[in-house]
């Protein structure tokens, strides 16, 4: 029997949860171990006709829960629980079933193909990464670089027997690698408990727990806390939208509809095979919002990749689902734009600093903006629309492109419309995609040439970055979920160059301030000679805070050497380059480089001054002043 104190608190918790109100949930809800080997077990069944938990503490046999009066909450305390004890929680809907179902707040599984909860011991890492969060907080992150690289864990590297890395063999590889490359965060796929391979950890199964694939909870705090000593960020992807079809996990958790809708054709996401949940629901929300906060306070998350954002927008987003429309009679999700407002409101009240950033694949306006204008709330958002016309452009053959020169141009019609990044995904290098290497037109040194040219143009272009891991030094093989990198290939001198190339290319976006300090204000970017369909070239210039800082970039998209090419700028004097993507160090064909520039008065495309260059035949110049005359 629960003692009225207890009875009055856990009442006091579960209004807060019922009402969408309770963003921390994850500190009663589950199960909680204390010092004495009692644990307290509380799981939300607000249909449930008896709920009860089994595990190795019981011989897997019934102690049944006792439900706190008008909750929905479920409670017991038990004795001689131990931590890495297997649970799961039996129940009874209205239909008088039993089902064992798993433990939705858990923060560990047992591993695949067991789906039981794993009894954690309390938290009790100590965390060494202050002055990386004091350094966080100080800072704004859109004034900041900011060079992505997107990790899958379980295929970056693996052991010669096709094991798992654990997550300490993980840092202890990856963090130096990453950090010398140059990059200044890691994105991972999801690290989340999911079952199924091939889903990438995108159909979750649990939401507070990460995958034991490669260790414990603590193991994986040890590996956040070690890139944040090296100065490196840390980005999860998340999945608030949908959750794994298994009928033991979320789906009609306690015999009805739970955390999905009630509407079978709003729960069911056709797809990707897996069940919306209901977002509108607010215990859903308190769910939901206390995972990211967990992923954020607990685990110390540098910001959250929010997977999925246009299926909670639009009631029609799925197959099947055409017609679709909302009571104003258009077709967006209300209560999903709602959550998104209110989880991203409620993330940046308590830490303003981390990053919340959308993958969100339509023509959605305001993801970025603030919701008291009516936006979403977003940091970022990733530029599909950007990175699916980069790739078209630079998939055709030279002779073509001139007459599809709008794939590029057409971003700087929106390029200020959010808050963007530009990414070169996972999504765009597998199934029978190819690789971005092998998207590249012509034999092997042209597919070189290619990718040189438009890792520079992602490096140069308006926005964040990001780039899949493989891209660095130009992996031919499309990427196997199943199967490490082929770091072979590094043996290769031509790979080996172009992995030279991106840490050259890293090094100076990081030191150079014009290239990222004003990615979102117009006056961060000065059009040069961005219409020039007819020869395929393009130029333009990132401009910093500081009115004599800047870089000048050029292009040249077809394998035509351009001798005398003119640049405007707007200062004469001297100018030196900072990269020539036809350096023979990098694989190109330069045995001798155009090294320094002097502009003179000489007007050209609206700018005062200019000076001319050799434009490398399939090939892109950086170039910064060194000593600019008065002007």
């Amino acid at each position: 029997m629960i003692g009225l104190v207890l009875q009055a608190e856990l009442t006091e918790k579960s209004y807060l949860f019922n009402t969408g109100k309770s963003f921390k949930s994850y500190g009663f809800l589950g199960c909680h171990l204390h010092d004495n080997k009692q644990a307290e077990f509380n799981v939300w069944a607000p249909n449930a006709k008896s709920v009860a938990v089994v595990g190795d503490f019981n011989d897997w046999q019934d102690s049944p829960l006792e439900q706190i009066k008008d909750t929905g909450i479920w409670h017991l305390d038990l004795a001689n629980v131990a931590a890495g004890d297997l649970y799961k929680f039996a129940i009874v809907g209205p239909d008088d079933e039993r089902i064992l179902k798993i433990d939705p707040y858990a923060t560990q599984f047992e591993r695949k193909p067991g789906d039981a909860a794993v009894v954690t011991s309390p938290i009790t890492h100590k965390w060494r990464d202050g002055l990386w969060l004091g350094r966080r907080k100080r800072s704004n992150a859109a004034e900041r670089p900011m060079n992505i690289y997107e990790v899958h864990l379980g295929s970056w590297k693996r052991h010669a027997d096709d094991s798992y890395y654990t997550y300490s063999e993980i840092a202890a590889e990856l963090i130096p690698y990453v950090k010398k490359l140059g990059y200044t965060h890691i994105e991972l796929m999801p690290i989340m408990e999911h079952l199924l391979d091939a889903s990438w950890g995108y159909q979750q199964l649990g939401y507070f727990a990460t995958t034991s694939r490669f260790g414990t909870r603590d193991d994986f705090l040890a590996f956040v806390e070690k890139c944040h000593l090296a100065n490196i960020g840390v980005i999860v992807d998340w999945v608030p939208g949908h959750f794994i079809r298994n009928y033991d996990a979320l789906y009609q958790y306690d015999g009805t509809p739970t955390f999905e809708y009630q509407d079978a054709n709003r729960a069911d996401n056709k797809r990707w095979g897996a069940w919306n949940f209901d977002l509108g629901k607010a215990q859903v929300q308190s769910f939901l919002i206390s995972s990211a906060m967990y992923w954020l306070e607990e685990c110390h998350l540098d910001g959250l990749r929010v997977d999925a954002v246009s299926n909670m927008l639009y009631l029609d987003y799925d197959d099947g689902k055409e017609g679709l429309i909302n009571k104003n009679g258009d077709n967006r999700n209300l209560e999903g734009i709602e959550f998104l407002q209110k989880l991203n409101q409620t993330i940046h009240a308590a830490h303003p600093d981390v990053l919340m950033i959308a993958e969100e694949s339509s023509a959605y306006k305001g993801v970025t903006d603030t919701v008291e204008n009516g936006g979403l709330g977003f940091d970022y958002k990733w530029n599909l629309g950007w990175m699916h016309d980069t790739l078209k452009f630079f998939e055709m053959d030279p002779v073509y492109r001139c007459d599809n020169f709008r794939l590029l141009t057409f971003a700087f019609v929106y390029m200020y419309n959010e808050q963007f990044i530009l990414p070169f995904s996972h999504d765009e290098v597998v199934h029978g995609k190819k690789s971005l290497m092998h998207k590249m037109p012509g034999d092997r040194y042209n597919q070189f040439a290619n990718l040189r040219t438009m890792m520079t143009y992602l490096l140069a272009f308006p926005g964040k970055k990001l780039r899949f891991m493989g891209s660095e030094w130009g992996q031919f093989l499309e990427w196997r979920d199943w199967s490490q990198l082929e770091w072979v290939d590094l043996k290769d001198a031509m790979n080996h160059q172009m992995d030279d190339f991106t840490k050259a290319l890293n090094d100076i976006y990081h030191d150079e301030r014009p290239l990222w300090e004003q990615d979102y204000e117009p006056a961060g970017m000065i059009y040069s000679n961005t219409d020039d369909a007819a020869s395929s070239t393009m130029g333009f210039i990132r401009q910093g805070k500081r009115k004599r800082q800047f870089v000048v970039a050029a292009f040249n998209f077809v394998p035509v050497e351009r001798k005398d090419y003119r640049i405007g700028v707007p200062y004469s004097g001297e100018y030196e380059l900072l990269i020539n993507t036809e350096d023979e160090r990098y694989g190109g064909t330069w045995t001798k480089l155009e090294t320094n520039f002097t502009a003179d008065n000489t007007p050209f495309h609206g700018q005062p001054a200019s000076f001319t260059a050799t434009l490398p035949a399939m090939g892109a110049l950086l170039i910064k002043p060194i000593k600019l005359n008065r002007g």
